[in-house]
């Protein structure tokens, strides 16, 4: 017999042998008909492999970010089998999930090629293997066999990864007439597959490196039900609706110019003015918590990047060195900010009484992205972080931290972000070599992050190997109105950098201490920040955020003296407003600005210039009735006061 601990440390015995299967089964019927895998001592394994001994085990349903993952990785499998059946002779390269489905990367024979008809063929066929319910069965292989097997099949793309491989760790997965190379885990059976969109097809170099062959990627979703399929498909077209891109081009927030350079974004008067306003909102919010603004360059000599252990670690996703013309001198564009604010802390002596010090600053910095890689603002080549480091003691640590946590969650509480998780990313026990520093360290890093959160009362859930190279993080994981997840706001503590910069403090002891740095970015990145705000908010921003707040639509030009006069008026109350005096027909003026989302519409006439009033329309809300000026001005500024009180409570 052996002992299983459940995730609420109860202990249960079975017979040596049992599977993930077996566990649910023996818990309740309704789980054994939802869970899609299980974790056993920290790994996540198919359903139906033994556990041979005692084990710490849990069990994930689709509700769970683990069975999602089992439950696409297998898809992916699925549509493998789907391609091969049509197009014998494919090479496959690798299918892995990703944040909502899954892909394929495959080298098609004889130079064949995917296009979207083909799409609708293949998911057919997935479902007729689904109704089969082929079992995905795990097997162990020698590297000497697996190299023989993929080398009969001609799969060049496999053997590359088999060489990869150390003997003993390799396995296969089959269902019904289709073998793959995979690690797993996987679905007992293609049964648990009932719905499948397959999404896009686009072009990947093999290893994601541009100097390799260009393969296709088939890209797919899956469901356990029908109708969540169809939910999924009703989100995307609301997800079309709210494009960063498409309602950034239609509000005239930012753009992009292939003469500037692909993947910098250029920003609009419209969208600096809510970039700079969403600044001076957390300027003032660091202000209160005690935070200093610094500036650094946009450049750094590339030794000051050796010494952090970017260069190491970011060399390949940086731009190239920059040569002077003095022999030896190197210098790169800044790919972190966090070197530059060290060289700052070393400026002059600090005392155990100095501590903390809070450096924050919006720096600018640069990463090389391939150009299929690029997307929008969530994806750019340039981007300002919303950084800031924060040097203490190790007595203040876990009250620094939670100071952060706190700024968080003024900003999420701004800006509407009810729904989201707090993720503790930890490094990877498995793969020491991913990153810096002693393993005491790490000890106290991961466990000051650990106790922060309960003290705090926050629900948060563990992530092995999502640390950064130099320490753990606290990620928050938001979920916009869509229920799409996005990564918001990053905290990490650091004992490395300060290690690494000999940076130091001479305690009450006289002697000298090295300080422990928090990392944080409650934004992440301005560009990628703003892009999720304006697909949760599908551009109807808060109205003390966005950048007009009105706009008065005189309805002939006969008008247009008195609509300068409200705007001037307005302006001069902190109205943020426009006039548009276009000759156009007041129905198109309505339609054109709802399109561009200014919350407020005052239509102005003979009626409203006689008596000094204005006709308030509300964005999606219509007729609001008439006002004066003042009363506008007032009624606007107790809206935004309202939406402001109460963000430290």
């Amino acid at each position: 017999m052996i002992n299983i601990t459940l995730p609420d440390n109860s202990v249960r015995e079975f017979e040596a042998g049992i599977t993930g299967m077996g566990i649910a089964e023996a818990i309740s019927n309704r789980l054994a008909k939802e869970v899609l895998s299980v974790s056993v001592n920290g790994e996540v394994w198919d359903l139906t492999r033994p556990i041979e001994t005692d084990a710490s085990v849990k069990l994930f349903t689709w509700e769970d970010r683990e069975g999602k993952e089992t439950f696409w990785h297998s898809s992916a499998h699925l549509m493998a089998e789907a391609i091969e059946a049509f197009y014998p002779g494919t090479k496959f390269g690798i299918g892995p999930c990703v944040e909502t489905g899954f892909y394929y990367d495959i080298d098609l024979p004889d130079g064949q090629q995917l296009t979207d008809k083909d799409l609708e063929m293949l998911e057919k066929k997935m479902l007729e293997f689904s109704r089969e319910r082929h079992s995905m069965v795990r097997s162990s292989i020698s590297k000497e066999e697996a190299l023989k097997m993929f080398t009969d099949k001609g799969d060049n793309l496999k053997t590359e990864l088999i060489g990869e491989l150390q003997d003993g760790t390799i396995t296969l997965y089959n269902q019904g007439a289709f073998t793959d190379l995979c690690r797993g885990p996987h679905l007992p059976d293609t049964g648990y597959i009932k719905a499948v969109k397959l999404t896009a097809i686009a072009g990947a170099y093999w290893r994601g490196d541009e100097k390799r062959k260009m393969l296709t990627r088939v890209y797919g979703v899956s469901f356990p039900k029908q109708k969540m399929l169809e939910e999924y498909l009703v989100m995307i077209e609301e997800a079309k609706k709210r494009d960063h891109r498409k309602v950034g081009r239609e509000m005239e927030l930012f753009a992009f110019s292939e003469s500037v350079g692909l993947g910098l974004p250029l920003w609009l008067p419209k969208g600096t003015q809510l970039r700079s306003r969403l600044e001076e909102f957390l300027k003032k919010i660091q202000k209160d918590f005690g935070y200093e603004q610094v500036m650094t360059p946009h450049i750094g000599d590339v030794n000051l990047y050796k010494t952090s252990g970017h260069y190491e670690k970011y060399g390949k996703d940086s731009f190239q060195v920059i040569k002077t013309p003095a022999e030896g001198e190197e210098y790169m564009l800044k790919p972190m900010n966090c070197p530059h604010h060290c060289e700052i802390y070393k400026i002059k002596p600090r005392s155990y009484k100095d501590l903390p010090v809070r450096f924050a600053e919006f720096g600018t910095v640069y990463r090389y992205e391939q150009s299929g890689e690029l997307h929008g603002l969530t994806r750019v080549r340039g981007f300002t972080q919303d950084d800031a480091h924060l040097f203490c003691r190790p007595d203040q640590l876990k009250e620094e931290f939670k100071k952060v946590i706190d700024i968080v969650f003024i900003i999420f509480k701004a800006l509407d972000f009810k729904d989201y998780k707090a993720q503790i990313s930890l490094r990877d026990p498995n793969k020491p070599e991913k990153y810096i520093g002693s393993s005491e360290n790490w000890d106290k890093a991961e466990s000051a992050i650990v106790e922060a959160c309960e003290e705090k009362g926050l629900k948060t859930f563990t992530v092995l190997g999502e640390a950064a190279f130099y320490g753990p993080k606290l990620d928050f994981m938001v979920r916009d109105a869509l229920g799409r997840s996005w990564q918001l706001g990053t905290i990490q503590v650091d004992y490395n950098l300060p290690e690494r910069f000999q940076l130091e403090y001479i305690g009450s002891d006289d002697k000298r201490h090295r300080p422990v740095m928090i990392h944080r970015a409650p934004f992440g990145s301005m560009e990628r920040f703003v892009a999720v705000l304006i697909e949760h908010t599908a551009g109807k921003f808060p109205l003390w955020l966005t950048p007009e707040q009105a706009v008065v639509l005189p309805i002939s030009e006969k008008f247009n003296d008195y609509a300068h006069v409200v705007s001037d008026m307005l302006n001069f109350s902190d109205i943020r407003t426009v006039v548009d005096d276009r000759n156009e027909k007041i129905g198109r003026k309505i339609r054109d600005n709802e399109l561009k989302r200014v919350p407020y519409l005052l239509v102005v006439g003979e009626k409203e210039e006689e008596t000094r009033t204005v006709a308030v329309r509300r964005q999606g809300e219509g007729d609001k009735g008439s006002m004066t000026i003042d009363e506008f001005a007032a009624f606007i500024n107790d809206e935004v006061k309202k939406q402001l009180t109460g963000l430290y409570n």
